[in-house]
């Protein structure tokens, strides 16, 4: 099977200092993805850029329209003609189809949707198409938008089993400490014996700001951890895609740990919209969380039920301070689980092979 690499550019890396389309980045990239495509590797591309190449459409246009949230839609709406349109030209010289997939947080919600988006991607992928994917800022409001465009990334990782995930950003990875420091190094391979997310981020790791980079490696570890290679790297570097895919050390590395399920790759998109939750008592949590063992969620270590959910879908488990230790789909609908918990001898609420936790 060929492999697949997701690769995420931000608009920091596709546009210039004036906000538009910078040609010369988006034609190397294009050409090092034509090179992995030639070299037998699927490659997805995560594109932001619409809204910074709609702003272009002119003021008299713009001016029209009062409203900020709706300005925003008209200007992603004529962006991300032009951007597809510069895309396709630069593919087309290398002798690449690219296809557009636009999608929102609501198609990672239910199993339906997911499977179907996932057919869709496979398809194309087996076709030798290009995707690339963006959210749909057209219609997204604000409770159904993506964190940002890693987070769709990393979902999308975890739907089409990549091999490896890109994050392209301004910076060459993340730093040991602050990079104005000389003695500064980038971290090559994360190690969590080693690395603290919160130390690292407080130390301050990189020009893109705390909260950017905090989202990232958040990301990078919740990807790795369901068996995808992450790379923090830099964009404009003309090279960094043969240099990632290759020998050459480039960037910090998340090397993967595990295999994870289809269903539990589902479920990892799902952990911050479920249906309903349950509280557990320290027992259940000690067996949750114990690595050796592969644990089910029995009635009888739940203590609390919240939320209306039915039969087969996702809910939260919480521990007693309110801690979110994972997901999975309810064997039980709410009703039921009230009446079940805290009792012995029944059938798991959550079964092992549909329980998702939290790293």
């Amino acid at each position: 099977m060929p492999r697949r690499i997701i690769v995420k550019i931000g608009s920091q890396v596709l546009c210039d200092s004036q906000g538009e389309l910078n040609l010369e980045v988006l034609d190397a990239l294009v050409g090092q993805v034509a090179g992995l495509s030639a070299g037998g590797w699927q490659v997805l591309l995560v594109s932001s850029g619409a809204v910074a190449a709609g702003s272009r459409i002119g003021d008299s246009l713009l001016q029209r329209v009062s409203d900020p949230v709706a300005r925003k839609q008209v200007m992603a709406a004529a962006g991300q003609v032009r951007l597809m349109e510069t895309y396709r030209a630069l593919f087309e010289q290398r002798g690449l189809t690219i296809a557009q997939v636009l999608t929102s947080k609501s198609d990672f919600q239910t199993r339906r949707h997911y499977l179907n988006m996932r057919g869709c991607i496979e398809a194309l992928l087996t076709a030798g198409m290009v995707p690339i994917v963006n959210e749909n800022d057209v219609v997204s409001i604000t409770e159904l938008m993506f964190t940002d465009n890693d987070e769709l990334a990393g979902l999308l990782a975890g739907m089409v089993k990549a091999d490896l995930l890109c994050l392209l950003s301004t910076v060459p990875g993340v730093f040991d400490g602050d990079p104005d420091d000389p003695s500064t190094e980038c971290i090559p391979t994360w190690d969590d014996q080693k690395h603290q997310i919160d130390e690292v981020v407080l130390r301050g790791t990189s020009a893109l700001g705390r909260g950017g980079m905090h989202s990232k490696l958040a990301i990078a570890r919740k990807t790795a951890s369901l068996g995808t290679e992450v790379v923090i790297a830099d964009g404009s570097d003309p090279e960094i895609l043969v240099k990632v895919t290759g020998e050459q050390q480039a960037g910090t590395h998340f090397p993967p740990r595990g295999e994870a399920s289809p269903a539990k790759r589902w479920l990892a998109t799902t952990d911050d919209h479920a249906a309903g939750s349950v509280t557990v008592n320290d027992g259940a949590e000690a067996a949750l969380l114990d690595n050796n063992l592969l644990t089910s969620l029995l009635p009888v270590g739940i203590e609390a039920v919240e939320g209306r959910f039915n039969r087969g879908d996702v809910i939260q488990i919480r521990n007693q301070d309110g801690r979110v230790l994972g997901c999975g789909r309810a064997r039980y609908n709410h009703k039921e689980t009230k009446k079940l918990r805290g009792q012995r001898g029944h059938k798991a609420l959550i079964h092992y092979d549909y329980l998702y936790l939290v790293d």
